[in-house]
């Protein structure tokens, strides 16, 4: 989810990884910092794996087109990325 020093300057849009616990520190700080650690997990994952479905597209890997109609070819696929995520959602669901 990103690096310290953009979490200092950005601290409501960047979360940097929890600071691991002194190899000294007590059981409850490093089973503090072992979930803390977790539920960033949580949260960043699932962005990854979204990112990574947009340049698994062909179309982005060696984008060759003309820089004007990257926009609109990037919205696309992201529609058809995200369309088909919902469609696997609804599919589990069931």
């Amino acid at each position: 989810m990103g690096y310290r020093g953009l979490a200092k300057q950005f601290p409501h849009q960047v979360q940097a990884p929890p600071l691991r616990p002194r190899k000294n520190a007590p059981a409850q700080q490093v089973t503090a910092w072992e979930q803390d650690r977790k539920t960033q997990s949580c949260q960043r994952i699932p962005v990854e794996h979204t990112n990574a479905e947009h340049k698994a597209w062909r179309s982005l890997q060696r984008y060759i087109g003309r820089r004007e109609y990257f926009d609109e070819t990037y919205l696309a696929i992201a529609g058809l990325v995200s369309d088909r995520s919902e469609s696997i959602t609804l599919l589990n669901a069931t």
